[in-house]
């Protein structure tokens, strides 16, 4: 039996999955990795994503040759304090729920002419989806230290949280995995970060709270789409639609569960 766990213990760590570690050994490496955090927040390159993302929501653009200052984002045409708190929800103008990067590609298409279905269908870090990528960081820079508001009171919302959760517990795939299977139990980590529990309110406010956020590993920020994104891609699922109704649901699922915890976006990951 020692032989096999040791086995099935190295695998695991070379495959890269979550498991669960002794709790000592845990909370010491946590510490170490918190403390280069603080180290390092006050210089957090999601700022130069933030002030880019300003610059583009103020700048005429598009065919339309308009700006975004009258895009509402869920609390009135050009509100931005607070924004993100509240987001996913449901608009009566697009008969969705929509998360905040569909929402900027609804303001981008209705307000400034741009084409959804190509910045749809291109590449994160590229063409159009940089700039929402760079809104995204203004708009929850502006909600960082608030609570989380996100409620599913609508009926089109509580479609969307049950589809998330059904997605969350989803298990399929050549690894056979969900979400759930790093994100349901406490004290599971992969590699050197911790795996919040996404089904409690605690662990649901760390994940959410702290996403979007600056990727260190990878030098880039990555919006709550692409995380989304990047956790299908470790599961060997396809990739997903971006902004598809699927991922969105996720959203709320999060969000919802995360109700009353704050945003600490941008974070900064490892």
């Amino acid at each position: 039996m020692r032989f096999l766990f040791s086995f099935l213990s190295k695998t695991l760590v070379l495959l890269g999955l979550c498991w669960i570690v002794p709790l000592a050994t845990a909370q010491t490496a946590t510490d170490e990795i918190n403390k280069y955090r603080e180290m390092i927040a006050d210089g957090n390159p999601a700022d130069l994503y933030d002030a880019a993302g300003e610059e583009i929501w103020k700048k005429a653009m598009g065919p339309k040759n308009v700006s975004l200052e009258k895009c509402d984002l869920g609390l009135g045409p050009g509100v931005v304090k607070g924004a993100y708190t509240v987001l996913p929800k449901y608009f009566k103008d697009t008969n969705k729920v929509q998360d905040l990067e569909s929402r900027i590609i609804t303001c981008m298409t209705t307000l400034q002419g741009y084409d959804a279905a190509e910045i749809i269908s291109g590449d994160f870090e590229k063409a159009k989806r940089k700039d929402v990528d760079a809104v995204v960081a203004y708009v929850v820079t502006n909600s960082r230290g608030m609570p989380i508001n996100v409620v599913a009171t609508h009926p089109k919302e509580k479609e969307m949280y049950a589809l998330g959760k059904k997605s969350f517990f989803y298990q399929a795939g050549p690894m056979d995995f969900s979400c759930a299977s790093c994100h349901s139990e406490d004290g599971k980590r992969i590699r050197l970060q911790d795996l919040p529990n996404i089904t409690t309110q605690k662990g649901a406010a760390l994940g959410w709270g702290y996403w979007p956020a600056y990727r260190v590993s990878s030098g880039n920020f990555w919006t709550m789409q692409r995380r989304i994104n990047d956790c299908y891609r470790q599961q060997r699922f396809p990739e997903p639609i971006y902004t598809s109704d699927n991922t969105i649901a996720l959203s709320v699922y999060m969000a919802v569960n995360a109700k009353g915890g704050l945003m600490n976006t941008p974070g900064l990951k490892r």
